[in-house]
């Protein structure tokens, strides 16, 4: 919604927003763009009188126990017949039609090969316009209007309390991207068929002209495709067999198209999955024209995306990286990446998982079962217990003395100094603020070292 707030404020718009609790970088981004933020959804704010309201998928018909709405602007809103729209069908409407759009979707990656695409177009000339649920790097905003082209993170999650389609549905784009499937957003979704069916409905909305981008490895997307597809497939991943292909280490590899060197990517990104996004926005890109060659070289200068193994700083020796994973398979690619990276460079340096289950699904305890396995490259686990309504010490049981549960951040910080030695790589992996613990850690470490 960050992102739909930038670009009606780059066409023109008079731009307000609330929420509640907003947290860098995106409110540092709304600051910088002069977009008043409220806090909170108090009614007075229908004084302003906007033309319209655009509503994001946090809002929802909920009463608390007393009888009182959780969102009271969203009821007189609806009391008083004003206007709404979700912020999708805004889109649809006022930026993506009439334009070639290039959706990536996928359980993971989205944001990372999101913003490669635009990179890559980007650096091609072709000035596009994006949409990313994240701030990249080399552009330092998550969204800006562009002008032929535009490239869009395409979630599976529904779109309004109003409107229960997963987001993409609204999106129509000519070029996508399918970068991986599996179950998640337990909180909407009964299983994986249930989703598999949204993103056929996504598969539906791609013309015949158009290019469906897809992991040729992942079965759930092969799925997908068998229920019916009308544009043309072409493939990407670790198979040999497959169009698009990597030969090399993470950072450094040959691109290659049915067996043929056709580009080099040169950079500091870790794991294979990064490599599989780079191919995926590579074979996107040649729709519109740009040779792999140049989609490479431009590659090569990708600088990632805040929040995304995010070198937060480095005190008495310690690296205190921030990660966006929050899936148990999101976690083990963050951290068998840095592991792979460590090894690269026959470093010994330990690995400490720190850890906070905020998602909805993690939040039930749906993949529980699977925490474990997904943190068994950290040589230390530090969880967050907090807001949780199942106990993680059960669960990360199989790790057995390596793990170390908290109820707050400040015990958790506290638990990591106590256990913290030089020259280790503390990793932060929460899809929220985690209450702030990077700075935490940053200024404990310095205090830890005798600075202050």
């Amino acid at each position: 919604m960050g992102g739909v707030a930038a670009l009606a404020r780059e066409a023109g718009h008079r731009v307000t927003g609330c929420d509640a609790g907003v947290y860098p970088p995106m409110s540092d981004q709304l600051q910088s763009l002069g977009i008043d933020l409220i806090e909170g959804f108090g009614v007075e704010q229908l004084a302003l009188k906007p033309d319209l309201y655009v509503i994001g998928n946090v809002i929802s018909r909920y009463h608390l126990p007393d009888g009182t709405a959780k969102f009271p602007l969203m009821e007189a809103i609806l009391d008083q017949g004003l206007p709404y729209t979700s912020g999708p069908q805004w889109l649809y409407e006022h930026v993506l039609h009439g334009r070639h759009v290039m959706a990536v979707a996928g359980t993971h990656g989205k944001t990372t090969t999101t913003s490669m695409l635009a990179w890559i177009l980007a650096q091609s000339g072709l000035r596009p316009g994006f949409l990313v649920g994240g701030v990249p790097l080399n552009f330092g905003v998550s969204a800006r209007l562009g002008e032929k082209y535009f490239v869009i993170e395409a979630d599976e999650y529904d779109t309004a309390f109003f409107d229960k389609r997963s987001k993409f549905v609204h999106y129509r784009p000519r070029t996508a991207i399918l970068n991986n499937l599996e179950f998640d957003h337990a909180d909407i979704f009964d299983n994986l068929a249930a989703i598999e069916r949204q993103f056929h409905h996504l598969v539906r909305s791609v013309p015949s002209s158009g290019r469906i981008v897809v992991n040729g490895n992942e079965a759930s997307l092969q799925r997908v495709l068998k229920m019916g597809c009308w544009s043309e497939t072409v493939q990407f991943g670790s198979d040999s067999e497959l169009g698009w292909t990597a030969s090399g280490s993470p950072n450094d590899f040959d691109v290659m198209y049915k067996g043929d060197v056709v580009g080099h990517i040169f950079w500091s990104l870790q794991g294979e999955h990064n490599q599989n996004n780079a191919l995926a926005a590579i074979a996107a890109a040649q729709h519109l024209g740009v040779s792999p060659a140049v989609a490479s070289e431009a590659l090569s200068g990708f600088q990632n995306v805040k929040r995304r193994m995010e070198l937060r700083g480095i005190e008495a020796g310690v690296m205190v990286y921030d990660d966006f994973a929050h899936h148990p398979s999101a976690i083990a690619t963050t951290l068998d990446g840095l592991k792979q990276s460590l090894q690269k460079e026959q470093n010994k340096k330990r690995i400490l998982a720190v850890l906070e289950p905020r998602s909805n699904t993690m939040k039930l305890g749906t993949m529980k079962a699977q925490l474990a396995d997904s943190l068994v490259a950290s040589d230390l686990v530090f969880c967050h217990s907090g807001g949780l309504d199942w106990d993680p010490r059960l669960p990360l049981a199989p790790l057995g003395s390596a793990v170390v549960v908290g109820d707050s951040v400040d015990e958790l910080v506290s638990q990591i100094m106590s256990k913290v030695q030089k020259d280790d790589v503390i990793v932060c992996m929460s899809n929220g603020g985690f209450g702030g613990i990077h700075a935490k850690l940053l200024s404990a470490l310095k205090i830890k070292s005798g600075k202050n």
